[in-house]
Order: C-alpha cells, then structure tokens, then sequence
C-alpha cells in the first residue's frame, strides 16, 4: 500500500497554483508585465520628450544636409530635363525652352529668388542673374528660346551654371556636405578642392578642436586642485566654496561674457590694474580681447563648474586612509598622490575633459561676442548660415560633421578608457 511520501514523489499534488486557482507561472508573468507597463508609462513622459526635443531635431537636421528641393519643385520642368540628360555640354532648344517657361512661372510665383539662392549656394552670382533674367522674361515670346535668353545674358551660355542646375534638379545632394569639406565642383562636374580663398570650414573646425581641448586641459589644471580642496575640507567649509562653484550657474551666460569685456580689453580692469602697478607700459597693453585668448579665457571660466564638479563626486568617494597608508609604507607625498590618489580620480578625470571638450565644440555665444575674427568656433558659421545667409543645408551638414566628430570621440574614449570608468556623480 503506497505511503503520502509516495504520492507526493509522484506528483499527485499537481502543478502550483495561487488562491484563486491560476497557476503560479502565468501570475508570475502577468506580475511581471503589469510591473513593467507602470515602470514604462512612468518614463513615458520622458521618452516622449527626449524623442520630441532631440530625436526629430537631430534627425531633420541630417535631413536638410541632403535635402533641398527649392529648385525641383519650382523649375519642374527644367528639372526634369536636366534629370534624363547628361549635361556634358551647354544644352540646345529644349532646355532653353523649359527654362523659359519656368521661369515666367517662378516670377509669377515670386519664388525665382529662391530659386537663384539655391544655385547661388554652388555659383556666386546666380541670383543676381534669376532675378535680372526673370525681370526680362516677358520680353521672350516664343522660338528661339536660346538666342534670346543667350541675347539676354551671355552667363546662361556657361556649361559650369548648367552642371550646378543639373545637381540642384535632384533634390538629394551631396554639394553640401562637399563644401562643408571645403570641396567643390568644377565645370565638368568632378569633385576637386575649393580654391584657397575660400576653403574656411576645415581651418575652422581645427581651430574649434584645438581651442575645445586647450580650455578643457586649463579646466582641468585650475579645476582638479578646487575639487581636491572642496573635497578635503570639513562639510561647512566645502559647501560654502560650492556656492562659489556654482556661481556661474545663477548668473546670465551673457553677463558673464559682458563681464569679462569690460576686464580684458585694452582699456579694461585688467589692464589699468597692470599698469598702474608698472608691469606694462601704457602704450604696452595686453590684446586679451577680440583674438582666441579672449576666447579660451572667457570659455575657461564658464567651462570650470563643468570640471569641478565630476572631480568632486568622484574624490568624496576615494578613502583618504589609502593615502595614509601610502605615507606609512615609506611613500613621499609625489609618489601617493601619483600612485594611490590619481588613479582613483581618473573616472572623475575622463568625466570632466569629455564633458567639457562636447560643451565647447558646440559653443556659440561667447566666441561670438569676445572671439572677434580668429576667435571665432565652427558654431558661428552654422548660426550665420541658419540666420543671416539662410543656406540651412550648409548650416546642417557642418552640424551633423561637428556631431559626428562628437560622436567618434566618444567611441574613442569607450575603447580607450572605457565609458563604465566615466563617473558625473
């Protein structure tokens, strides 16, 4: 006769279930999804932001560096010419008389302007040509559509404004992205290097990563002994200097900027206060303003609370026992700090410069007011070519190279140091 252990081995109790009969796996799973639907709605808001504020912006911007469909749709028929013919020579009748049809079309639209601006961004001078052109149209009745316009201007005889035409009637270009590497197109529509008058935006972009490390290396120099101090003194004493950390933070970006006009130019605090002492000669001052030092000063002192404080997170959390016992083995004061103290801090260290080098490779407001002419950061051109120049595909390619720079030095820094060593708090 078989015992209660015997049919508990055999299972006779069944599977596990809970008090109102469902078995214990599926409430397992339904608790763990009801878990995860709260913890989703709670970031939903956030997600939703994110997407919102950063996703769909960064994602039009790299949009419009290929995009621009100014001229296709307001010269279709042109447009379509240019697209099933290879413009290897100045083309005969037929292109003539789609132009001219266009462009009474455009002058009745009011968009020929548009139109010349969008192949002026290729061809100096082309919108002042749409727009003489387009004034003129009227006169042209019928054929030949090419010796009038020809008799009109000369210039729309010229095979290298009859390329720069061919590329604007496909909306997706890639001219943009090849003037932002100050590259151009010839005549016959080759891909060579811009003259050298006009080859700005890599010289620019260097200076950018140049001035970008130069104030992250003097944050970290003036930051790193603050941080320290900050977090060795006693808890009142720290968070009175913090305040003074975070200063900055509660004062105007551009007060700050003002400020430090009024300090470094010629005639400014810092200069009266050299010579009055008899360091400098009156007609000796110092040109701290309107050059790079006026930039990289100024950009250090608004960048320091960006080095500060990662330093400060990171060196509360480092026990100061460990250099206690350095010094007790024998250690000098160098070889602790160098050997105990400073590897720990790195996390705190890659944090800082990282943050510090992204924060100034975008910045705008400060190289704008106090960098004058050779002060002046890639951030600059990308607002000119957005407010004044109006060239948004221009302003969105150089923006999307400058995140793509952002974004290979952050993979350096994951393969080098490792981003799980980055610490911000």
């Amino acid at each position: 006769m078989p015992t209660a252990t015997d049919t508990v081995a055999a299972g006779d109790l069944g599977p596990l279930t809970t008090g109102d009969g469902t078995p214990l796996k599926t409430a397992l799973a339904r608790a763990t999804r009801r878990a995860r639907l709260k913890a989703l709605f709670l970031v939903a808001p956030l997600l939703l932001f994110v997407i919102v504020t950063f996703a769909v912006p960064i994602g039009q911007m790299l949009y419009l560096s290929i995009y621009n469909p100014v001229f296709s749709d307001n010269m279709p028929r042109l447009s379509s010419w240019l697209r099933a013919h290879d413009v290897a020579e100045v083309p005969g009748e037929d292109a003539f008389k789609a132009l001219v049809l266009d462009l009474t079309e455009a002058r009745a639209n009011r968009t020929h302007a548009q139109v010349g601006t969008r192949i002026n961004y290729e061809r100096s001078g082309a919108t002042s040509l749409f727009k003489s052109t387009a004034r003129k149209i009227k006169r042209i009745k019928g054929p030949p559509y090419k010796d009038q316009l020809l008799a009109l201007d000369a210039e729309w005889g010229e095979l290298h404004l009859w390329t720069v035409m061919a590329r604007a009637a496909a909306p997706h270009t890639a001219a943009f992205y090849a003037q932002a590497l100050d590259l151009s197109y010839d005549a016959e529509g080759d891909i060579v290097r811009a003259p050298e008058n006009r080859r700005i935006y890599g010289h620019l972009f260097l200076r950018t990563l140049l001035l970008s490390a130069l104030v992250a290396g003097l944050c970290l120099i003036l930051g790193y002994p603050a941080a320290h101090l900050l977090a060795s003194l006693p808890l009142k004493y720290s968070n009175l200097l913090m305040v003074l950390v975070l200063l900055p933070f509660w004062t105007s970006l551009l007060v700050r900027t003002t400020s430090w006009i009024t300090l470094l130019q010629s005639q400014g605090v810092l200069n009266d206060m050299l010579v009055s002492v008899g360091i400098l000669a009156d007609d000796g001052r110092l040109q701290l303003m309107y050059n790079q030092w006026g930039t990289v000063i100024a950009m250090t002192h608004i960048m320091l609370p960006f080095m500060i404080l990662p330093l400060y997170s990171v060196m509360k959390t480092v026990p100061k026992d460990f250099v206690r016992a350095a010094r007790s083995l024998g250690a000098g004061p160098v070889t602790a700090f160098l050997r105990v103290y400073l590897p720990q801090t790195v996390p705190g260290i890659g944090a800082g410069v990282l943050l510090v080098f992204i924060i100034s490779v975008g910045y705008y407001i400060t190289p704008a007011l106090v960098g004058g002419s050779s002060g002046q950061l890639i951030s600059n051109q990308i607002a000119f070519h957005m407010l004044q120049s109006l060239n948004w595909g221009l302003a969105a390619a150089l923006g999307a190279l400058l995140l793509g720079g952002v974004i290979l030095l952050y993979w350096l820094y994951d393969r080098l140091v490792g981003v799980d060593n980055m610490k911000l708090g």
